[in-house]
């Protein structure tokens, strides 16, 4: 099937047909969405119904997904555009991106940004957006040394960790380079593993073992989060302990995950999409970043690897998977 072909029918069937509130006059919203998976969009439809928004009554969703091909990604956005949905909630940096380059009328949702969002030039400011863009984000940079510390903290006696980051991802050099600078002041070694899609994964993880890393670092990507129980299993089978970013990637298998909650990133990118909706402009909206951040651990997967979990961990430990 055409790749064409195959958008037209997963729109057909994310797009319900219009109910009673289309034949009674009532506005019926479109609302596009645009991501490089879709793993998580469920949880924005679900914020979307707990804010009155409903499809079949007074909602349309147009949904346009790359499954990890990036390059996709403008083409998408460009055809989103041709909808004329009232507004679009992009999903990491790279969508938004593709947003940009596609329309500079249509109100724009960051759904959320792991990047900076006023070095990526998608907004002027953080309390003034300026243009058509705001939204949620969070900088993924600033959360990799974290995540890095913690996993030496989990393996104590490492002396060599691996990264793993996807290459054509725009924020996957900065958040290498942190990873790096936080491991040499930790007086350990880290590794690179780079890979342009899913297909590298497992020549990724043979070189990583080569190379005897201790454990390994996985960067804030959505194409990882779309594949974590992959990554979980590759991880597990090959005797490293990994850190992630989401909870969910931990309940996946992955030993530790350190990040904010998903579900609070999407009610907030539904409320900004709701006051959108309701007139507000984007340029008035505040660009907000998460405050809560939770850690998790999976017991059940340091058992498989032999692990102990250091006190120090358990205890500011949001949650324990068994």
């Amino acid at each position: 099937m055409h790749r064409r072909a195959f958008l037209g029918t997963m729109a057909g069937l994310l797009v319900a047909p219009l109910g009673a509130a289309a034949q009674s006059g009532s506005k019926v919203y479109r609302v596009g969405y645009l991501s490089t998976s879709g793993s998580v969009f469920e949880a924005f439809r679900r914020a979307l119904r707990d804010l009155g928004y409903v499809e079949g009554q007074n909602l349309v969703l147009e949904v346009r997904l790359a499954h990890g091909r990036l390059d996709h990604l403008p083409a998408l956005a460009t055809e989103l555009v041709r909808t004329h949905p009232d507004v679009i909630a992009a999903v990491s940096s790279p969508a938004i991106r593709a947003t940009k380059q596609a329309t500079t009328t249509i109100p724009i949702v960051m759904a959320f940004s792991g990047d900076d969002p006023v070095r990526h030039g998608f907004v002027k400011n953080l309390g003034q957006p300026s243009g058509n863009i705001t939204g949620v984000a969070l900088v993924a940079d600033e959360l990799a040394g974290k995540r890095v510390a913690l996993l030496k903290e989990m393996l104590p006696r490492a002396t060599r960790l691996a990264v793993l980051t996807q290459i054509d991802h725009p924020s996957a050099a900065s958040q290498t380079k942190v990873a790096q600078e936080t491991a040499k002041s930790l007086g350990i070694e880290m590794n690179v593993a780079p890979v342009h899609n899913s297909r590298d994964y497992e020549a990724a993880v043979a070189g990583i073992v080569k190379q005897r890393a201790s454990g390994l670092f996985v960067v804030s990507n959505p194409t990882f989060f779309g594949d974590r129980e992959r990554l979980a299993t590759l991880a597990t089978k090959n005797r490293l302990p990994m850190m992630c970013e989401w909870r969910e990637m931990a309940e996946a298998g992955c030993l530790m995950a350190y990040g904010p909650i998903i579900s609070d990133l999407y009610r907030r990118a539904a409320e900004y999409v709701d006051k959108i909706l309701k007139g507000a402009k984007p340029a008035d909206l505040p660009v907000e970043q998460p405050t809560k951040f939770e850690l998790v651990i999976n017991l059940k997967t340091a058992k498989v690897l032999g692990l102990a979990i250091p006190p120090s961990l358990l205890s500011r430990a949001d949650e324990v998977i068994q």
